[in-house]
């Protein structure tokens, strides 16, 4: 297969814990090898925008793919698509590059509900973000849906990093006894045996129900530096009730939605007990997942905004017997990684190369996924 040209991507991504930012970064690739890492920013949502996204929410979690969708959908994919349009070309014109440099933009959107497949079922997914508006409004070719296409051809939809995972293990010259472990909403992991197998799922609930539970107290949006957890106690008997949830046992490829696992686990929990329980529940699920890859690796280098939080990184450690190093004391990008994913996986759909795999999430053969429009 002849090589492919490396091209300048702008990816975008918007996380499940709905921190009011846009991540936005710019990679050059050519869906294989990481040529360079360009521009990166988090540009904020107005506060009307994020307000709008908490409702939508509310509203996909009372829909649950029943009837038609919420009459909000359509109002918010519509300010979405708006606000990253508009990060998109205050971040291009940060890097001193032109629109007409850039080859593609790879939209995620907002996940506002997804049912990952069960047994003799297929799952449901649906993010909001209208790339054929964006396309318009950039004048640059947009990949977008990249979950879709996956869910109808019987695979979980998630996780998608997995590629761009395997990507850097490369670029870094890391091996089967590493793995990328990735802490946004939802926890996951990606393994590689440094030869030819690829392994990956979620492993557990991240900072979802973390942050959910301290917004309920009052207390902020987060765990700032685990600074609660570290105050706290954590109740072991209840972590071990909660590690009897089937889950945790069940084989991969598996998939989690961010209300899967919900702050109403340590509901009458003191604000520094809860966050020291979830903050437990976290890393011992981590565990758990070590426990079903081929082969256990010694170290894991952390993403996500779950990497800023030094009492959690303590626990995973501890509670999973592992090296833990930060992805960016090994020079990638944390705070961004996910948005360059993005970028990255828009490249292989721009080139028809497969964006998820057997392993990662259980589609029976490597897919190309994602919608393309120029």
């Amino acid at each position: 297969m002849a090589r492919k040209q490396p091209i300048w991507a702008v990816g975008l991504m918007t996380g499940t814990v709905l921190d009011g930012a846009i991540d936005v970064a710019i990679l050059k690739t050519d869906g294989e090898s990481i040529h360079e890492f360009g521009h990166h920013a988090m540009v904020q949502y107005q506060p009307s925008v994020i307000e709008l996204l908490f409702e939508t929410l509310e509203a996909a979690k009372q829909w649950q793919f029943e009837g038609p969708e919420p009459a909000i959908f359509k109002l918010a994919e519509h300010k979405i698509t708006l606000a990253q349009t508009a990060a998109v070309k205050e971040v291009v014109r940060q890097s001193q590059l032109s629109l007409n440099e850039i080859g593609l933009v790879g939209f995620h959107g907002q996940t506002v509900l997804h049912h990952s497949a069960q047994e003799n079922q297929k799952g449901q997914t649906r993010q909001l973000g209208n790339g054929s508006e964006m396309a318009k409004q950039l004048g640059v070719p947009v990949a977008f849906d990249f979950r879709s296409a996956d869910v109808q051809a019987g695979g979980q939809g998630a996780p998608l990093c997995p590629a761009y995972h395997l990507a850097l293990l490369r670029h870094l010259n890391l091996d089967a006894n590493s793995a990328m472990l990735n802490l946004g909403g939802v926890a996951n992991i990606t393994w590689w045996d440094g030869k030819h197998e690829l392994a990956a799922f979620d492993t557990g609930p991240a900072n979802a129900p973390l942050n959910d539970f301290i917004n309920q107290c009052g207390l902020g949006c987060m765990d700032k530096d685990g600074g609660l957890a570290a105050k706290g106690s954590v109740d072991e008997a209840k972590l071990k009730a909660l590690l009897k949830h089937p889950y945790f046992t069940k084989a991969y490829p598996k998939s989690l939605d961010r209300f899967d696992f919900t702050a109403s686990l340590v509901k009458g929990y003191s604000a520094e007990d809860g966050a020291a329980l979830l903050t437990a529940f976290i890393a011992a699920s981590v565990n758990a997942g070590l426990n079903l890859l081929p082969h256990r690796p010694a170290q894991l280098i952390v993403c996500g905004g779950g990497a800023h939080n030094p009492t959690l990184l303590n626990e995973i450690s501890s509670r999973a017997r592992v090296r833990v190093l930060k992805a960016d004391n090994l020079g990638l990008r944390s705070d961004v990684l996910e948005a360059e994913c993005f970028a990255y996986l828009g490249v292989r759909t721009l080139y028809g190369m497969p964006i998820s795999f057997p392993n990662t999430t259980g589609v029976l053969k490597p897919l190309t996924g994602g919608q393309l429009t120029r």
